[in-house]
Parts: structure tokens; C-alpha cells; sequence
């Protein structure tokens, strides 16, 4: 996805309907500058904001994402392309989020083992101070069980 071709049709078709970028803001709910943003290929529009510029320019979300007016031979192969595209964006992020997931348990996995070694040794302590610190690690424990399996049932979602 081209986001400065985008940026441009949409400029384009803003100065098509003799909108300003303040008037064009005010139909879709944003900002001049953020209609800048998008005119320029800094930001991509929200998928809400796409189906409102569809609306208000009378053409396909897939024309906007395509970054022109399209023929009906033209319309289906860039359906399919921006179906791809997003496909892969959507599998990226997971894989992006699964691996920081797997770091995160490692982290506290780590912490959890470092804890256990830098409690002093138990003897010459009270039956108090041995009690607080086998709380102590209990609870280390069950935090880095809790983090673990949710960043587990995270991932299998």
C-alpha cells in the first residue's frame, strides 16, 4: 500500500469537491491537520474515516486504499491485493505481539529464578523470618505464574 499515492487521491479528490481541508475535517469528525497528515502520507485514515471519505467522495474504500479511480477489470485485482496486504499486516502484528509475549514470560521467569538466590540463607533466622520469606517467594511465584499463563492464553488466542 502506497501511502504518499493515497495521500495525493485524496488530496485530489478533496480539491475535486472544492473542500477545504477544514471543511473536509469537520464532515469526517477531524482536524485540518490531521486531513494534512493524511494528504501528505504521514498517517493513514482510520478505517471509520475511510468509510466516511468513501461516502462523501461516491467511490470504494478499495479505490481509496489503491490510490486511484478503477475500472471494473481493475476493481477485483485490487480487492484481492489489499486483502493480501492486509492479511499480512494483521499476521505480522501477531507475530510482533506473540514474540514480545514470549520475551515478557521469559523476563519474569528470570526474576522469579534471580529472586530465589538473592533471599538470604535460612540459617540463623527466626521461625518468623523463615515464614516471611517462603511467603515471600510463594508470592514471586504466583505472580510469575499468573504473568506466564496469561501471556499463554494471550498467544492461543
Amino acid at each position: 500500500m502506497d501511502v504518499q499515492k493515497i495521500g495525493a487521491f485524496l488530496k485530489e479528490l478533496r480539491k475535486q469537491n472544492n473542500l477545504t481541508q477544514e471543511q473536509l475535517g469537520e464532515k469526517v469528525g477531524v482536524t485540518n491537520k490531521t486531513v494534512s497528515r493524511w494528504e501528505t502520507g504521514k498517517y493513514m485514515p482510520p478505517i471509520e474515516c475511510l468509510k466516511l471519505l468513501s461516502d462523501i467522495y461516491q467511490i470504494s474504500i478499495n479505490e481509496i486504499l489503491i490510490g486511484e479511480k478503477l475500472n471494473e477489470e481493475d476493481y477485483k485485482g485490487a480487492a484481492e491485493d489489499n486483502i493480501v496486504y492486509t492479511l499480512e499486516e494483521i499476521e505480522a502484528k501477531e507475530k510482533k505481539f506473540e514474540n514480545t509475549m514470549f520475551i515478557i514470560m521469559g523476563i519474569t521467569s528470570l526474576l522469579t529464578i534471580t529472586s530465589m538466590f538473592l533471599l538470604p540463607e535460612g540459617s540463623g533466622l527466626t521461625a518468623v523470618e523463615k515464614a516471611k520469606e517462603i511467603l515471600v517467594v510463594i508470592f514471586i511465584w504466583v505472580i510469575a505464574l499468573i504473568s506466564n499463563t496469561l501471556s499463554i492464553i494471550t498467544i492461543l488466542r
